[in-house]
């Protein structure tokens, strides 16, 4: 996972871990004694009340006018970790009947607890656009624009989300990797290189923020939550 910084300060950071490639409607089902290290929670996704993330991103998807007609989705993230998770994006590939990508769902989570959900139509798996209204960082304003590439997986991952501010580009993420089986011995090799993973990319995410911060970049105010615990939202395109 990378992210580039390009104004009004350069910086740029490199951060390794692992993702999940799941099957909504086939989650994995791990040995007892691992589910410590890879648990996926619906209260994490969408509003949180949902009795699974496939029911939670059904009730998203009919509230933007969108009907699954019970074709397969693919999601991508990070699973929960020693009961700790924290994904600064979600992705979900929802596919037709007949297999083809109908639309992508783009979840977005912050430092602050708060989800943001963008639907974007089957374009992003080119390149497609989404208008920003969501805080994210502290250190840009919670409109723009977001110019995202998402193809499905592979046997490679290459994601990346260009952040656009006028007539700038002042950020991008990428995500890139390999996949490869979700095996129980697969997770354990994971599990020791990257410890605690879901903790570290938190971590890392705020420690980064912490230097730009020293180098002088002026923090943007926060718009009021629009609730007390702001439920997921969603914009169409």
């Amino acid at each position: 996972m990378g992210h580039a910084r390009n104004s009004p300060v350069r910086h740029a950071f490199r951060h390794r871990t692992y993702l999940w490639l799941v099957d909504l409607d086939h989650l994995p089902q791990l040995p007892y004694g691992l589910r410590l290290l890879a648990c996926f929670d619906a209260r994490d996704h969408f509003d949180g009340t949902a009795p699974t993330i496939r029911a939670g991103l059904d009730a998203y998807l009919t509230s933007q006018g969108v009907h699954q007609d019970g074709g397969h989705v693919l999601m991508l993230a990070h699973a929960r970790v020693l009961g700790y998770v924290f994904n600064p994006l979600t992705l979900y590939w929802c596919h037709d009947r007949a297999g083809a990508v109908r639309c992508v769902v783009a979840e977005v989570h912050n430092t602050y607890g708060q989800r943001h959900a963008y639907l974007l139509g089957p374009g992003a798996t080119g390149e497609a656009e989404a208008t920003k209204d969501f805080y994210v960082s502290p250190f840009f304003p919670a409109h723009g624009h977001y110019r995202m590439r998402l193809p499905p997986p592979g046997r490679q991952l290459d994601l990346t989300v260009h952040l656009a501010v006028g007539d700038e580009r002042p950020f991008t993420a990428t995500v890139r990797g390999i996949r490869r089986p979700g095996t129980a011995g697969a997770l354990l090799a994971a599990a020791v290189r990257h410890p605690w993973s879901t903790a570290a990319v938190a971590a890392q995410i705020r420690c980064q923020g912490i230097r730009l911060y020293l180098r002088g970049l002026p923090v943007q105010p926060r718009p009021a939550p629009r609730h007390p615990r702001p439920p997921q939202e969603g914009t169409a395109p």
